[in-house]
């Protein structure tokens, strides 16, 4: 393959291509230096939890908010009630729970 002829640059144009080239390399540099800036990033991911959690708490006290009282002593009611119906779950896993806070404790002495 052949390259066209090419007109001869002037030291200007020459000077120019250079400034230009150090730029390119320069933003280059700073790219690289930002990906491999551990500590930088590990900030940057930990800030953008911190912003996801905060989130998630307003939309959570939110819903709260919308609960009415009402709406709460209604679900106390139909869990007492299913309670009453169907009594053996509800003491067996009473029981469980007893049994494992009970085997937390010994085992903590």
């Amino acid at each position: 393959m052949s390259e066209a002829p090419q007109e001869p640059r002037s030291p200007e144009q020459i000077r120019a291509e250079i400034e230009d080239t150090r730029q390119e390399l320069g933003d280059t540099v700073e790219a690289l230096a930002a990906k491999t800036d551990v500590k930088a990033r590990a900030s940057d991911r930990v800030a953008a939890a911190k912003e996801t959690i905060r989130d998630s708490k307003d939309d959570v006290v939110s819903k709260v908010g919308q609960v009415t009282p009402d709406t709460a002593a209604a679900g106390a009611q139909q869990f007492g009630a299913t309670v009453q119906e169907k009594p053996m779950p509800f003491a067996t896993a009473a029981a469980f729970a007893g049994g494992v806070l009970v085997g937390w404790l010994l085992g903590r002495r």
